[in-house]
């Protein structure tokens, strides 16, 4: 990714997308045609750990904003890190209408220091199979955190 872009798009509460902006569409290998009205997850690589997905739902779920480290797959197969901002969205009654988020260039010890951390994830989620994969790298994670000593936030923040 370039130093000044910012990936940015919208999804309905199921993760559909709504908006998908020029950089978003540029990085994605897609048209916007083929983007709209997709699950976001048209993007999701698979050396994301599932895990990571569930956290951020259930973060999302909670009303409160996610940060993370995400490596999405491009049409073509090729990949590209971003340091994802995901917020709710709220309608004119004030309530959760959609997801926002917000993308852009991560630094490289960032990638390094989640690349290690999502692989164990994954071995994880393989060693219990697909049933129990998420519950599986979501206490790997909690653990890994809490043998640091910080908050999920304080770790992808810090890095």
């Amino acid at each position: 990714m370039r130093e000044d872009d910012f990936l940015v798009s919208k999804t309905d509460l199921k993760g559909r997308i709504t908006y998908g902006n020029r950089i978003f569409i540029e990085y994605s290998g897609y048209s916007e045609a083929e983007l709209l009205g997709r699950q976001h997850n048209i993007v999701r690589h698979p050396d994301m750990p599932r895990g990571v997905f569930q956290f951020l739902w259930h973060t999302l779920e909670s009303k409160q904003e996610c940060f993370a480290y995400v490596k999405n797959r491009s049409k073509d197969g090729g990949f590209y890190w971003v340091f994802a901002n995901v917020t709710p969205s709220y309608g004119a009654d004030g309530r959760v209408d959609g997801y926002f988020s917000v993308r852009r260039k991560p630094r490289a010890s960032a990638v390094t220091a989640v690349s290690a951390l999502y692989r164990q994830m994954l071995q994880e989620e393989q060693r219990v199979g697909t049933k129990a994969a998420c519950a599986a790298s979501l206490a790997l994670l909690n653990t890994t955190l809490a043998q640091h000593g910080v908050s999920y936030e304080s770790f992808i923040l810090s890095v």
